[in-house]
């Protein structure tokens, strides 16, 4: 549990990406495509209730739910807030002719560190993934 109550905020992105759904999938899920886009040590379990760490250990949480190419719903949390905070992160994605829309929603963001995550996910995440996939 967290140590006292904070004050949230929720963050939604989209992006579209030069991808199936599956390899975009494959990119957030597999810990050696993950380490790949990001230049950071990842850790991914690709089963549901299985544990996660990215960017070194800087990020950490658990698989809620996991569907190949569709969804991916995690607990995720940075390890500077609150002690026991997590957020939850949704990775939607969507064919489109022959791309994939990533629809991403992260609820429960601590607001003191809101500016800060919501370009973290553009900068570390959506540009590196473009780059990626672009190759």
């Amino acid at each position: 549990m967290a140590d006292k109550k904070i004050e949230t905020k929720s963050i939604s992105q989209s992006i579209v990406l030069n991808a199936s759904p599956l390899e975009v999938y494959d990119a957030l899920m597999s810990s050696k495509k993950h380490s790949e886009f990001t230049g950071e040590e990842a850790k991914i379990s690709n089963k549901v209730n299985g544990k996660f760490t990215a960017y070194s250990g800087y990020i950490e949480g658990e698989s809620l739910k996991l569907t190949p190419g569709k969804i991916v719903i995690q607990s995720w949390r940075a390890t500077d807030w609150p002690r026991g905070h997590f957020s939850k992160v949704t990775y939607t994605m969507t064919k489109k002719g022959d791309k994939t829309q990533l629809k991403f929603k992260q609820e429960g963001v601590p607001v003191d560190q809101y500016d800060s995550i919501k370009q973290g996910w553009i900068d570390y995440y959506w540009e590196p993934l473009k780059k990626m996939f672009n190759k």
